[in-house]
């Protein structure tokens, strides 16, 4: 899961819910796999209330090799902020790793 509180900033949410996600788990698995990094299939799925504020791209860059594919649908959460007018926005992150054969 990732937050931005004060912005209303679906990418840096969805940023921040990637790093989560890889930071508390391992991929360097492949070598073990007898695989390259270069080999490595990444498909990101982000759900946040406003799926086309996302900047794919700039999600993508949180990973730090594969071939990265981010899909974003309809899920998070926007909650009134009471420090402004903006919300604050929630996005959760699934990080799907496989190899080809």
């Amino acid at each position: 899961m990732g937050v931005d509180v004060r912005g209303d900033d679906y990418t840096k949410a969805a940023c921040r819910a990637v790093f989560d996600a890889i930071h508390h788990s391992s991929l360097n698995f492949f070598e073990a796999a007898g695989k390259t990094k270069e080999q490595m299939q990444i498909e990101v799925l982000i759900g946040v209330q406003q799926p086309d504020q996302v900047d794919r791209d700039a999600v993508a860059a949180e990973l730090p090799y594969g071939n990265v594919e981010v899909k974003v649908m309809h899920g998070g959460l926007d909650a009134p902020s009471a420090n402004s007018n903006g919300h604050l926005v929630t996005a959760n992150a699934i990080v799907l790793v496989s190899f080809d054969d």
